[in-house]
Parts: structure tokens; sequence; C-alpha cells
């Protein structure tokens, strides 16, 4: 179970509509929201099942009217102080969410059945969650407050999540605090001669932490006594480190379960037995608690390491587990994360020759700010253990480098089809050739010239055809010259858009069209030219930069040349990616201003004489030619109305790109479509899974087509659109065709 106190996916007021309540159902993947009044009560909730049963009973279907009259008043919730075996004992099959309540009876929290875990301010430490990554200062300030100080803002830059200290009070901790212990070993009498030199007094700790919650980030400290215990809980600590050396000190870990606060837990120095008896101890007070693999050596042996543990370690607790480092470098915690660990603790120094045994085993800012970087790094990549799917980037290499079953004669629709008649060969753009067997004997569906690809759809007994559509907005699809003419003669487009390659520019117009064509146009311009030109009219580069305004101006003049034949449109719009990409990660915000002005200003030296250029919005991580990017233009849709407004630009609204750049920075799309919508002057309509998976067949993605059709009615009305199915152009359109028949029926 896991208990979050991020509460606002799942919060609606009473007075919101139930379409508001509907969105947050969509974008919190729970299925549920609660409904609460202005002041935060708890008064119900709302499911999806509640919706179903509500639109079935009334006549008076209105999405419009306040959320609290269809709510659920009768729902469970319990006390956020309750111990959480008994919260457990809430959940079913058909309850995975409880929310948890103060003692004024509002919403402070929500518990969630299919996760472990457990929150710490705003971070969440469970499973899914990435890794809470912990600078530990200890001592290494070596009691100068200043030092401390310095210390966070370095821990900080180099991208920790928390900064530890540890308090002791010398007097009720240790014999003889104050003076010599002769009969101490030379180990005892060394740590007491640093603490006695380094400690920072409590009042002084306290200013640290507070100097912490200044800048940001969460305070942690370990208190090694139960004075010391006293003195945090008075300040209000919000979790407690223990430290390996009291992981088997019960009578201080029953205090620590008594300030009912969140507990990590090293394991340094303990047996297994040991590390059980805890465990039980902790279950049976119903804290949450982490449990971090760890070995107590003042640098530790890599053959001690043993991070196989790991698994044995999560599998003793029952819950998430972390790794606590003192060994030498970044490799150890980096591959901790790929075993598991969803807590990361390593020692934080400015200078690892300073007096104290920490300092030899911490790492350097930059050292830390590397290891930060790798365990991002490989929480990427580590992905998912379910069922393999293509990724987007594989999918373009696929087109390209797989193979595919060809006819290798004309054949007549009606036809049967038989193993001669069928080749194996480069590009991948058709059926993959394992079907090659299941094509034998069937009916050919259509007529084929030698040379063409077979698809999936030749493998059902049922096509998607073309037909007549009818929508209250210009419709159309994407085009090629070479294609044109079969795509347009089976519908009744109001628009093409010509989605030119830098191949197509080369290409004698005049040999594909001979006189006026009764539908309006836009283009698309490349974005790949020769040479691997991509591109780019935010470059700082003057030679690169002055290349991608010469690519657009030829594009200009390409669309008024095609003006002569499509005379219905007076001024065809040109939708633009216009840069702004970077390889290895976003940019800074001045440094994204400053791009934004480099894109205006290289498009006040395009001719646009005849021709209205667009900016499309852009996902976070496009596909180009030569790999994936990170992309910091027309990706907010903050910034997107700023350049609008500015520099008096419209854009091109690609559903696609703009919902996984939602999902990415946690969006609602449709608060992006309200934004941007004033700015629209051309539309892609299409679906998107995740981040980066782009041009997913419409209805099979993240896009709630309902709640867009609602927007934009609203807040782009009788604007054009198309359906930019990524391939949707195979086998004579039959992905345009599918996106449409779904659009018709929401698109209104």
């Amino acid at each position: 179970m896991l208990i979050s106190k991020k509460i606002s996916s799942y919060m609606v007021f009473e007075s919101e509509t139930i379409f508001k309540a509907l969105e947050k159902i969509n974008s919190n993947k729970k299925r549920t929201v609660f409904v609460v009044s202005e002041n935060g009560r708890l008064l119900g909730s709302l499911t999806d099942g509640d919706f179903r049963r509500w639109i079935t009973s009334t006549s008076d279907f209105d999405l419009n009217k306040e959320v609290s009259i269809i709510m659920n008043e009768g729902c469970i919730w319990e006390n956020i102080n309750t111990e959480t075996v008994k919260i457990e004992n809430f959940f079913s099959d058909s309850i995975s969410l409880v929310p948890l309540l103060d003692d004024s009876r509002r919403f402070v929290a929500v518990a969630h059945r299919d996760e472990k875990g457990f929150t710490i301010g705003d971070h969440v430490i469970s499973e899914s969650s990435p890794s809470f990554i912990i600078a530990e200062i200890g001592n290494n300030h070596n009691g100068d407050i200043d030092l401390a100080k310095k210390l966070v803002d370095l821990a900080l830059d180099a991208g920790a999540n928390c900064v530890k200290f540890q308090m002791r009070n010398m007097g009720s901790l240790y014999k003889n605090a104050d003076g010599a212990d002769d009969s101490a070993d030379l180990g005892a009498q060394y740590t007491m001669d640093l603490l006695n030199k380094f400690q920072l007094s409590a009042k002084q700790l306290i200013e640290v932490f507070d100097y912490c919650k200044m800048k940001g980030a969460i305070p942690l400290c370990t208190p090694w006594d139960l004075e010391s215990l006293k003195v945090l809980e008075k300040y209000g600590m919000e979790f407690y480190k223990v430290a390996s050396a009291d992981l088997t000190n019960h009578q201080l870990m029953q205090a620590l379960v008594n300030t009912k606060k969140p507990l990590i837990c090293s394991t340094g120095m303990s047996a297994e037995h040991e590390i059980k008896a805890t465990v039980n101890f902790l279950r049976g007070s119903g804290t949450n608690f982490c449990l971090l693999h760890c070995n107590s050596t003042y640098p530790t042996p890599f053959k001690d390491v043993n991070l196989k543990y790991l698994a044995r370690l999560k599998e003793l607790s029952g819950g998430v587990v972390g790794y606590s480092g003192h060994e030498r470098g970044i490799s150890v915690p980096i591959a901790a994360v790929t075993l598991g660990a969803k807590v990361v603790e390593k020692h934080f120094t400015i200078d690892k020759s300073m007096e104290g045994n920490d300092h030899k085993v911490s790492l350097l800012p930059g050292e830390f700010k590397k290891m930060v970087q790798g365990i991002r790094v490989v929480e990427e990549s580590l992905g998912h253990d379910g069922e393999r799917t293509i990724s987007q980037g594989e999918l373009l290499n696929r087109e390209s480098l797989a193979k595919s079953i060809m006819i290798n004669q004309p054949l007549s629709q009606g036809s049967t089809i038989t193993r001669g008649m069928l080749d194996v060969k480069s590009p991948g753009q058709g059926l993959q050739p394992m079907y090659i067997d299941e094509l034998v004997g069937r009916v050919c569906k259509r007529d084929m010239k030698s040379g063409d690809y077979f698809y999936e759809s030749d493998l059902v007994d049922e096509l998607t055809t073309p037909r007549d559509y009818n929508f209250d907005r210009p419709f159309g699809v994407p085009v090629r010259y070479h294609d044109y003419e079969t795509l347009t003669r089976k519908t009744n487009f109001d628009f093409v858009e010509f989605h030119l390659s830098y191949q197509d520019m080369e290409l004698d117009i005049s040999k594909y069209f001979s006189e006026p064509q009764n539908v309006d146009f836009a283009v698309h311009s490349p974005e790949l030219f020769s040479g691997d030109h991509i591109m780019d009219l935010a470059s700082d580069d003057k030679t690169y930069l002055e290349r991608s305004i010469k690519e657009l101006e030829r594009v200009c003049d390409i669309t008024r040349e095609l003006k002569k034949y499509f005379v219905k449109t007076e001024e065809p719009v040109i939708v633009i990616n216009a840069g702004g990409f970077s390889p290895d990660g976003f940019l800074s915000k001045d440094r994204v201003t400053k791009m934004y002005q480099s894109v205006a200003s290289a498009l006040d030296k395009v001719n646009q004489n005849g021709v209205e250029i667009i900016i499309q919005t852009m996902p976070p991580f496009p596909w180009h030619f030569g790999g994936q990017c990170h992309h910091n233009l027309f990706v907010d849709p903050v910034e997107i109305e700023d350049f609008c407004e500015k520099y008096k630009y419209r854009i091109c609204y690609d559903v696609s790109h703009s919902m996984m750049a939602c999902n990415y920075n946690q969006w609602e799309l449709s608060n992006f479509t309200k934004k941007v919508g004033r700015h629209v002057a051309h539309m892609h309509i299409v679906d998107a899974l995740g981040v980066d998976g782009e041009g997913v067949q419409i209805g099979e993605g993240d896009v709630d087509f309902q709640v867009l059709s609602k927007d934009l009615r609203k807040h782009c009305p009788n604007i054009m659109f198309l359906p930019e199915v990524w391939q949707g152009h195979k086998n004579g359109g039959e992905g345009f065709w599918s996106a449409l028949e779904f659009l018709e029926k929401t698109l209104r």
C-alpha cells in the first residue's frame, strides 16, 4: 500500500462540472475522484461506473452540471493517523483507493492498494517512482555552519532530492563524553575525538534545516539518541533515518515508531536474523519504512558490497528497498538501481582530504552529479517487464531495413494468391515475411501490380474502405504528389496537405498537375534536407541557420507554384518544424528565450508573400533522422501563446505531439487546447502513447477524443484538420479511412 499526499489529480470541488471530474478520472488512470467542499472537506466520490449508471438513467444529460449531483455520498474513508494495517482492510476487488482525512475531515492524502511505499513531502517512494537520492553530509561540515550550508547548495546543484545530517547528544550517548576514556580502543577514541571537534549544536543544525527548506530541499537527520529525537520532533522533522548502528536498538526504534513518521533504515553491521527481528517489529507497528542494504566498512571493498542481497532484502521487508554505499566511486549505486534500489544514499563532501573518515568515502559535487545522471539514465532505460512492443525509433528503422512480402507479377482482384507469386524483399513497408504462408491460398482483395506490398489487412475478411464523410469543419488527408490522385478520388475531401520530402522539392510539378484542382491545399515543409540537414531556425551556427532559411525559402516558392493549380486557396499555410532541438538534454530557460527570438528573426528574412508559415506544436522527444532529440521550442503552451502574441504567428496544433508533451510534463491536454486555441490555423488530429509514441491510430492511445471534441468546438471552431496517422497512406490510405470513421463519430 502507498499513502500519497499528492491528491490534486484525485480531487474535484463540489461546484466543478461533471466534465471536469471526467477529465480527472481520465488523467489519473484510477477511474475515481473524490468530491470536496470549498474548504477541502470530503463530501463523496465519483467513479467511471457511477458516471455510466447516471447517463443510462437520466434524460437530462448535461456535463456542465455540478459534479455533486451525481457523486456517491456514501464513500468510505479513514483518518490519516490510522495504522496502515487497518487502512488495508478497506481494499477489495472494487476499491483500490481510500481517501484519508485529517481530524477536521479534510481530504489530505490517498491510499493506493496496488503500490507499496510512502511519500515524503512531494516525493513518492515506491516501486514505480524514481529513486530518492540522499546526499549524506553527516558531519562532513566539520563543525562549520557556513560549510554545512555550502554543502547543501552543492548537493542540490548535483541533483540530490534530500540532504541528510546527524544529531547526537554526547552526554546521553557516550560514557565519559566530555573527556578521554582510557579503556576505549583506538577506533572509539578516534571517533570521540572527531565528534567532540566537529559537532554542530542542535541550534545550529536547526538553522541548517531551515536553510534546506528555504532552498526547496527536504532536510533529513539521523537521531543517535532519545534526547536528539526529542529535539527533532519539536522541530517537526518529516521523516527519520536510522543508522546501521541502531537497527537493533529497539528502544530508540520504538520511540521513532511512536512519531508515526516514515523511517529509512540502514542494515549495515546486522546479521539476517537481526534484520528479520526489526522487520517484524516495524511491521507490527504499522510503520512505513524502507530498508537500505549497506556494508558499514569505510571504504567498503567491492567484493564485500554484495548487491545481489537487495533482492533478498526486498523479500524480507515486503516493501521498497534501497542502498547506502560506503565504497569508492559511483558505479555501485548506479548498479543498485538496476537491482531495485528506490532510495540511494551516498556521503557528500567538498574535499576528500579533510579530517574525518567519512570524507574519504564521500563523493565530490561533480562525482555526485555524475552518479545522479547515471541513475536517471538507468531508470529511463529499465522500462518494464511486460510484453515487448516495437518502439517508435524501431518502427522507423523497420520501415527502411526490414523485409516485406511483395507480389512479383500483376494480379487481379478476386484471383487466388499462390506461393510462386510472392517475394520477400526490402524495405519493410509491408507485411512481415512470417505471414507468407497465411497469404497463400487467399483471394486477392484489389488489383495489384508487380512490386506492390501486402498488408495486415490482406489477412482479414473485412476492410475499412473510403466513403464520403460528414464533419462540421474542413477536413483532408496528407498526400504526396504521386498518390494525390489515388487518394482524392475516393472521398469528399475539402483540402489536402502536401507532405514534401527533400527529393519532392526537385520534381517538376507540371508532370503531376495540368489543370486547376477543386480542393484547397496546405504544405508541410520537410524537416530533413539533403546532406542530413535538419531545419533549425534557432541554430546558433550562422552557416547552418542560413541553410535552413534558404531551404524554407524554396518551400515557399514551391507553395506559390502549387497555387497555380490549386486556385481555390488564396493564402496556403506552410506547416514547419522550426527547430530548437538538442541531443543530450533540455536547455535552460534563458537559452530557450533566445532561441524563440532567433526563430522570429529567421522568419523575418523569409519571403512569405502569398503564403502563411505556421509552426507546428512539438513533442518533448521528437524522432529525427539520426535519432531521438530533446525539443525546447513550441512544446509549452504558455511559451507558444507568448510567441504567437509577440510575433503575430499562428500554429499548427498537432494533437499527438502535444499529448506527448502533456504526458511528460503532467499537464492536461484540455488546458493545453484552451491555452493555444485562438492561435490555431490548422490541425493534425491523431493519437499518442506515452512521451514518444507518435502518430498511433486514433482511439488506440492516450487522447480522450470525447473531451478533445468538446474543447475543439469551443476553442478551435471551424479550423481545418487532417488525421496524420503514421503510415496512414499505406494500402491506398487505409489508416486514414479508419481514423476518419472514428472521428466522424466523436469530432462533433
